[in-house]
C-alpha cells in the first residue's frame, strides 16, 4: 500500500473514534426507570404521612429511604449500604446534604429507641426524598 491509502485509512479510523466518543459523552446515559412504578408508590408512602398518627411519621422516612436506596441499586450504583452508594452517586443529587440529613434520621430512627420526631420533620424529610427520585430519574 501506498502512503496515502495507509493514511486515508489512519483518518477514517480517527474520524470514527471521535465520533464514537462524541456519541458517548452526548448520548442519554442512566437507568430508565419504571416512573409510574415509583411515582405510585411515592405517593402511596407520602399518603400515609398522617399528622395524628406519629408511628406514620417514622414510617413514612424508613419507606422513602428504602425507595430510594432501591433506585440506586437498580441504577446499578456500587455499595454494600446506602451509606457507601450515596458516596458514590453523591454528585446525581441537587441537595446531597439534605439526603445525606434524612438518610442519618433513617438510620436514628432505626436505632435509638426513645427517638421522637415532629411531623414537619417527616414531611421536610419526604421533599427532600422526592427531590432525590427527581434527581434520579425515578419520578
Amino acid at each position: 500500500m501506498d502512503g496515502g491509502v495507509v493514511a486515508f485509512i489512519v483518518a477514517i479510523l480517527i474520524v470514527a473514534v471521535l465520533i464514537f466518543v462524541a456519541i458517548l459523552l452526548t448520548g442519554k446515559r442512566g437507568y430508565h426507570f419504571n416512573v409510574e412504578a415509583y411515582q405510585t408508590r411515592f405517593l402511596t408512602i407520602e399518603n400515609s404521612l398522617k399528622q395524628e398518627n406519629k408511628a406514620s411519621f417514622m414510617t413514612t422516612i424508613i419507606e422513602a429511604d428504602k425507595l430510594l436506596d432501591k433506585a440506586m441499586v437498580e441504577m446499578g450504583v456500587p455499595g454494600k449500604t446506602m451509606g457507601d452508594r450515596l458516596k458514590k452517586a453523591g454528585g446525581r443529587f441537587s441537595n446531597l446534604n439534605g439526603v445525606w440529613r434524612v438518610h442519618k434520621l433513617r438510620n436514628a430512627i432505626a436505632h435509638e429507641t426513645d427517638l421522637e420526631i415532629s411531623y414537619k420533620q417527616a414531611s421536610n424529610a419526604l421533599v427532600i426524598y422526592k427531590q432525590a427520585l427527581k434527581d434520579l430519574g425515578a419520578i
